[in-house]
């Protein structure tokens, strides 16, 4: 151990306690306790890698506790791609000072001096004594399950006991098998789904049919007599049914939907004519909006442009006169865009509530529990107290889909059957059209190059609505129940998360490329017509496109390579590894060029995610030969720094550029005037697995580096990547997702 202090990470300071982190049982397992909950992303095995090597235990011995409210840290919000960065920088350190206990406690059971520290050395738990000149072996050997003791760690972490800097890693950087995975093979119960409590009854949903839609006078009298049905809910808008079985749940809610009448009104942006392609760009940069600096720099080289106010209509590229230094520049300037996005979450939302006078029970597969708390607290004017919320698995979460409206909409038929436990899961065409979406974006860019061609000036202007409306981060609930009670809490507009965490609209519209000067800004809308929040990467996606398919058109300008005018203006290390190994990986210098292989077209991108996060690589290849672009292969290297699981990250990885694929090329929300069509998998299409590409992922070992996330770290560099091959393959530039057939033949037309 080292000698040396250091700080706490925040999760640590926030959650002081030991003994709120980890537990260690005579019955010889070890319990460790985190606020991070398992989204399918695997950190319930990276942490429990992090937990034994830091106790020198085998990983069987490692389980975790049940993440609730009740127990355990309160870590916030899974998300970011920061669970092993925070909830395993803190679970290292905890080990470290509880080792350490419990050594000290050993050599006190031993009859041993303190001093003797040295000579321990633990085995699978087991603490021996190293036999010497001086001290010969005179004990025999105990153990953490012998000395077992809550006391022991009833204490607050003191960042003066870190793991020693060069202790060779045992478990961390070895790719394991997931916890789970046996469970999930054989279609074990595991899922919230699957959850039967005692005396569970069954709950559906009614949802109005379109944004501010009002429900009129409703006779509830026949659906509560037909047999089988518990409670028939309405308040206001909001409307469910309760019955014994989930069969009769779903009759009850049919006879529901079919007596139930909506006054729907046209709300929603019209966004061209019947048949004409829509000018999502041109909506955006209409409505009323707050601006705000993302970053700049200005060094010597000053070019004055003032993109701000700048409200481009067709993208051009044109030559002007001189920089402000005297040198002659080349202008370049583009947009580029993304329409609304759903989750797409193959498992629809699930929850389960049980209500008593005075006290509530939530079981839900929430990134958020004590945020979604919070909320729950306030709907229900109850202290947090009296509100557990416990953490299942569910199907799958990309972001902020409707796993906390339909805990709230659970909760709120539980308040009408006092005592029973009541299942809520949505529908398909609720998880499409009633969750929250990701949000559609535009992005302005200008550049400035010189005849050696360096970026000179570099100007980045975003467009769009807030990125986040989780629970318990406003006094306003912003459960989509929330505003459809009789007494109703007012829709909430969606903001961004602080730069500190990322931003959300502004993610990754800082350029970590050296350019002499640079400017981003963000203008914010300030209406909301479809409800939007957090999407996996955020921002990250649409920016990270349209700076990294910016640079492929200026460089097909100038006629240089994109690798080298990549690596001529960055010169962060790890940045410029990771684009040499990904283009080695992927043969880039000998790639084919168009003209020879007119069908294939190969494309590059990178980015740091949040300039703070892994760094990651790509080479998308694709074959545009069709009636539709199918991607061939995707090369991608990544560096996250200290790698726990290999194998884990790999997944991640390869999940995250698939998804990324399924989004450029297919999704989007359709909806017209009044409401969301986009309510099944016809009328959203994700990518299916026979156009599934062959992902070959790299992992840049840096064992001496903090671990950094890699769940999000490859949406903006796919998408950029795809951009660019297809370019490549057919010498048009497609610059709005998704890039459909009717897409990629109306650039044509206009190039």
């Amino acid at each position: 151990m080292s000698s040396k202090s250091v700080a706490l990470p925040t999760s640590l300071q926030a959650n002081p306690r030991l003994s709120q982190w980890l537990s260690i049982n005579a019955d010889g397992s070890v319990t460790f306790s985190s606020g991070k909950v398992e989204l399918g992303q695997g950190i319930d095995t990276a942490l429990a890698q992090i937990v034994a090597e830091g106790l020198d235990v085998s990983l069987s011995r490692v389980r975790r506790a049940v993440t609730s409210t009740a127990t355990g840290p309160n870590e916030g919000m899974t998300s970011g791609s920061l669970s092993v960065q925070e909830s395993g920088s803190a679970l290292r350190l905890v080990c470290a000072q509880a080792r350490e206990i419990y050594l000290r406690s050993a050599l006190v059971h031993l009859g041993l001096p303190q001093t003797d520290m040295d000579r321990l050395y633990v085995v699978d738990g087991i603490v021996h004594v190293r036999a010497s000149a001086h001290h010969p072996l005179d004990c025999g050997p105990t153990s953490y399950w012998a000395l077992a003791d809550s006391n022991l760690l009833n204490c607050d972490a003191s960042g003066l006991v870190v793991p020693a800097v060069n202790r060779s890693h045992l478990l961390v950087g070895q790719s394991v098998q997931r916890q789970a995975i046996n469970t999930l093979v054989k279609g074990q119960a595991h899922f919230i789904h699957d959850m039967v409590l005692p005396d569970m009854v069954y709950g559906r949903m009614a949802h109005p049919p379109s944004p501010g839609a009002v429900l009129g006078d409703l006779d509830l009298a026949t659906v509560q007599a037909m047999p089988g049905v518990v409670k028939v809910v309405r308040d206001g808008n909001f409307l469910g049914v309760v019955a014994q079985t989930e069969f009769l749940a779903l009759r009850a809610l049919a006879q529901l939907v079919e007596k139930a009448t909506w006054t729907e009104i046209a709300n929603l942006p019209v966004l061209g004519a019947p048949g004409q392609h829509s000018d999502l760009g041109g909506y955006l940069r209409a409505q009323p909006h707050e601006t705000s600096l993302i970053g700049e720099r200005l060094r010597e080289v000053q070019v004055a442009l003032d993109v701000t106010a700048t409200t481009p209509g067709d993208s051009n590229f044109e030559s002007v006169g001189m920089g402000s230094a005297g040198a002659a520049t080349q202008k370049f300037q583009a947009s580029y865009s993304r329409p609304f996005l759903a989750h797409a979450s193959i498992g629809p939302s699930c929850a389960l509530a049980r209500y008593q006078p005075g006290r509530l029970e939530v079981w839900t597969h929430s990134q958020g529990i004590y945020h979604l708390r919070a909320d729950l607290a306030t709907v229900f004017a109850l202290s947090s107290d009296h509100i557990v919320v416990q953490h299942v698995p569910g199907a799958g979460c990309y972001g902020h889909n409707g796993a906390d409206d339909v805990a709230c909409d659970a909760a709120l038929l539980a308040r009408a059957v006092p005592g029973q436990a009541v299942q809520v899961v949505w529908s398909r065409a609720d998880e499409l059209a009633c969750g929250p979406l990701g949000a559609a974006m535009a992005v302005d860019l200008t550049a400035q190059i010189s005849v050696d061609g360096v970026v000179v000036d570099w100007q980045h202007v975003v467009w769009s609505t807030g990125h986040s409306m989780r629970p318990g981060r406003s006094a306003v609930p912003v459960l989509l129940a929330a505003s459809l009670l009789e007494k109703p809490f007012a829709p909430q507009i969606a903001i961004n998360a602080p730069m500190a965490a990322g931003g959300g609209a502004e993610r990754n519209a800082s350029p970590l490329y050296d350019f002499a000067n640079w400017r981003a800004v963000n203008h914010r809308l300030l209406t909301m017509p479809l409800r939007t929040s957090a999407l996996r990467s955020l921002g990250a996606h649409c920016n990270v496109f349209a700076l990294e398919s910016f640079l492929d058109e200026i460089t097909t300008q100038l006629q240089v390579d994109p690798l080298a005018f990549r690596l001529r203006n960055l010169s962060d290390s790890r940045a410029r590894a990771a684009l040499v190994a990904v283009t080695e990986m992927a043969g880039w210098a000998k790639r084919p060029k168009p003209q020879s292989d007119p069908s294939s077209g190969f494309g590059l991108a990178f980015a740091r995610y949040k300039n703070t996060g892994a760094y990651c690589a790509v080479v998308a290849c694709v074959d545009a030969s069709g009636h539709a672009v199918r991607v061939k292969k995707l090369w991608i290297a990544v560096d996250v720094g200290l790698v726990i699981n290999p194998d884990g990250v790999a997944n991640q990885i390869e999940g995250g550029a698939l998804q990324t694929v399924s989004w450029v090329l297919k999704e989007a929300v359709q909806f017209d005037s009044t409401r969301i069509l986009s309510s099944d998998w016809d009328s959203y299409p994700i990518l299916r697995f026979s156009e599934v590409p062959d992902v070959q992922v790299q992992i840049i070992s840096q064992p001496d580096q903090k671990s950094l996330g890699a769940g999000e770290a490859t949406h903006g560099p796919v998408a950029a990547a795809l951009g660019n091959a297809l370019a490549d393959a057919l010498g048009v530039r497609v610059r709005d997702m998704p890039m459909t057939p009717e897409k990629i033949q109306r650039a044509a037309s206009a190039s």
